[in-house]
């Protein structure tokens, strides 16, 4: 089977994707996954309105977004439209900026081919460009710091392929999991959970030898916080394995204060979790012992707001580790509407065809 020509917009170049890309599930075919009423409604045009053509257009309604899910929408029109090289197919490309009200995708061609995907893309196109317009807020106020997806522990495993593609079109490039990468063929990344640390009794230097010894190639990059006392146990690492020694993450709880402050006045600030002031206190100390090549990397509750915040003070980080934010913050929904029939406008009052210039003809090929 022939596949469309589908785009992925990176870095000012083009990539070429099929609908393998995108590991399309086949019950999408059958209707299983399309709300009943459009599976109805394809029947009775089948037999009683057959043949019209009819243009339908998605947008949203937030002023500010990036829109994702343009191209696996695209795949799944010429996997799963009846004769999709007689559709027209009007789109922008993944990573785009949008308007409220901005179609992002127009269809046409006779409703029985296509119309019962409607929710689907629907539902595509809301959650990649959540989870886009999302990254696209912490890759601004990373102001170029490196950053990694731990968006893998807050939902169901089936998204992770979904919101890792829309990750890495928003421009955050590494990931913890191979299936956040799997669809831009990026393996997962990281050196030890609080598990391994625990099952070493506690020794963190132990962990890291072990995962030197298993791992002798990759970095090893101490997960400190175990014992709430990261400054300490950054510097004994140190002392200890040297060069073997790449990094430090520091995973603080919220509910937690740091044992570096307990003999610290902490009344100009707050001292709980990862805070700014426990980063700076860590970095000079791995400095003052020759650590100055031991990189920080902070996980822990960190959103677009606390990291503008941190790389507009110059606070020493060289990667964030963001989860939840990456995939909660905003919400957004797509809407799918016919706006013409036969080339004469017919809408619900309060929808009508938009104009778009910035759409892009897709050209989709036989089956």
């Amino acid at each position: 089977m022939e596949k469309a020509e589908i785009t992925l917009k990176e870095d000012g170049k083009i990539a070429r994707l099929t609908d393998k890309t995108f590991k399309l599930d086949e019950r999408i075919g059958e209707g299983y996954f399309s709300a009943n009423y459009f599976i109805r409604s394809r029947e009775i045009v089948e037999r009683k309105l057959p043949g019209h053509i009819v243009t339908e257009q998605w947008f949203q309604r937030n002023e500010k977004a990036v829109v994702c899910g343009l191209d696996e929408s695209i795949a799944i029109l010429q996997k799963f439209a009846a004769h999709p090289e007689d559709l027209e197919v009007l789109a922008l490309k993944d990573g785009d900026e949008i308007r409220a009200g901005e179609p992002v995708l127009k269809v046409k061609g006779r409703y029985e081919d296509f119309g019962f995907l409607e929710s689907i893309i629907d539902g595509i196109l809301t959650r990649r460009s959540c989870v886009a317009t999302n990254v696209k807020e912490v890759v601004e106020a990373l102001r170029g710091t490196d950053c990694f997806s731990m968006a893998d522990r807050q939902d169901d495993y089936l998204t992770q392929s979904g919101d890792g593609y829309a990750t890495y079109v928003a421009g955050i490039k590494k990931f913890s999991t191979d299936a956040q990468g799997a669809w831009v063929g990026v393996k997962g990344m990281g050196t030890m959970p609080h598990a391994l640390i625990e099952m070493c009794h506690g020794d963190v230097v132990k962990a890291c030898r072990l995962y030197h010894e298993c791992y002798p190639e990759a970095p090893v990059v101490a997960l400190i916080d175990y014992h709430n006392n990261v400054v300490r146990d950054s510097v004994k690492a140190y002392k200890e394995l040297g060069s073997i020694l790449h990094g430090v993450r520091v995973d603080t709880s919220k509910a937690l204060i740091d044992h570096y402050f307990d003999d610290k006045d902490t009344s100009g600030f707050d001292p709980h979790g990862v805070c700014k002031e426990l980063i700076f206190a860590l970095r000079k100390a791995l400095d003052e012992v020759g650590g100055k090549d031991v990189r920080i990397t902070v996980s822990s509750g960190f959103t677009a707001k606390k990291i503008e915040e941190w790389t507009r003070l110059g606070v020493p980080v060289d990667t964030y580790g963001v989860g939840t934010s990456l995939i909660r913050n905003n919400t957004l929904g797509y809407t799918g509407d016919l706006v013409a029939i036969d080339g004469v406008p017919e809408a619900k009052e309060g929808r009508h065809e938009v104009d778009n210039p910035r759409l892009e003809r897709v050209k989709l090929l036989p089956r």
